[in-house]
């Protein structure tokens, strides 16, 4: 598939750029969704065994774009479920730091409230990024994990996982992926878990995400939570409890909501059609022209210009007595985007539109008229 044949499989209202956010889904989601929903409404003799055939779609739709054995993958209903998967099952001290979306840092804090087997090692960043040198000069012989997101939700910083691999040698490498899955042609294999939801990037709606673990992932992670379906065993146990299984799928509670395993499924192989590469490049064409609209118009831009330093976000933070002109003036002109802790965050995706642009424009021209009046 192509890029622009890819693109048109989305139909967001224009103005929308806030897809850091959530990413509303497109032809192939839909059709899916539809497709597996009446085949579950209507329940015709026969036909409801081949949900369960989603499961090892999903796992394979996966592994093509991480590179990990699809054996070596589950699914996950969100992100932060998968990182307390992980987190419960980390024995040692974990470095990461305090800046890290919530999903990570509560589910640090959580395991080491309940089990008192992980701690919480806080780094210090470079100023909100987490970078090889920052984190060779902090670690210590105490730390036995790292954990990092692909994409800094704040700063829109795409991390070099290749140079932090490199740093912490063979510590575990826990990744938070889902600022970037779907849209950066990460080195994921370098890490040791990979985890990511698929409302955003992806574009596959909530309720859909995947946990990937190498194998000395699964030498030294403890499945706290495993299910009766997470086990070895071909057939659902009956009068025993069985051990949680060898494999990554002892990091699962029950069976998967099969929909919301086609929405995931189906929006994984239409990207690994037109291929990320394809996708990355060009989100930075478009993020590029956030970055020069900003430029034009003075506002301060805080996010990396380096294109390999940075995926969709692009994030400005105009004077602190300003920002409420800009929210408002973005909303007069129905551009969605987030503002948090004085900056304001835009996203974009392959089919973010010219009359987006039109529109982002006319938000900063009005922003402009009102702080110079």
């Amino acid at each position: 598939m192509f890029i622009d044949d890819y693109a048109a499989r989305f139909s967001e209202e224009p103005g929308y750029l806030d897809f850091a956010r959530i990413g509303p889904v497109g032809t192939a989601v839909l059709e899916e969704q539809n497709a597996a929903t009446d085949l579950l409404g209507r329940a015709r003799f026969g036909t409801l065994g081949s949900l369960d055939d989603e499961d090892s779609r999903v796992r394979e739709a996966v592994a093509a774009l991480t590179g990990f054995e699809s054996d070596h993958v589950v699914f996950q209903p969100n992100t932060s479920q998968g990182l307390m998967h992980v987190m419960f099952g980390v024995t040692g001290g974990v470095a990461l730091s305090m800046g890290e979306f919530p999903s990570v840092t509560f589910a640090a804090a959580r395991a080491a409230e309940s089990l008192g087997v992980l701690s919480p090692i806080w780094i210090e960043t470079d100023h909100g990024r987490v970078t090889p040198g920052n984190l060779r000069e902090q670690l210590t012989p105490a730390v036995t994990a790292v954990a990092v997101s692909l994409v800094d939700y704040r700063t829109g910083y795409l991390a070099d996982i290749e140079g932090i691999r490199q740093v912490i040698g063979d510590r575990l490498l826990i990744v938070d992926a889902i600022q970037g899955f779907g849209v950066t042609d990460a080195p994921y294999q370098v890490a040791d878990v990979v985890v990511a939801g698929g409302q955003k990037w992806v574009r596959s709606g909530w309720g859909t995400g995947f946990l990937a673990l190498s194998d000395r992932a699964l030498e030294q992670l403890t499945p706290v939570f495993s299910g009766f379906n997470a086990t070895d065993s071909d057939t659902q146990p009956m009068d025993e409890v069985l051990e949680p299984s060898k494999g990554a799928r002892a990091f699962s509670i029950s069976n998967a909501d099969r929909v919301a395993q086609a929405r995931f499924a189906a929006a994984l192989e239409e990207i690994e059609s037109v291929g990320v590469p394809a996708i990355r490049d060009r989100i930075i064409e478009k993020t590029t022209r956030i970055i020069d609209l900003a430029d034009e118009f003075g506002i301060p831009v805080t996010s990396s210009r380096a294109e390999n330093e940075r995926a969709g976000i692009v994030v400005i933070e105009p004077a602190s007595d300003q920002l409420t002109i800009l929210e408002a003036s973005l909303f007069n002109h129905g551009v969605t985007a987030t503002t948090r802790a004085g900056t304001v965050r835009l996203s974009a995706h392959v089919s973010t539109d010219e009359e987006t642009f039109d529109m982002l424009r006319a938000s900063f021209t009005s922003f402009a008229s009102a702080i110079n009046v």
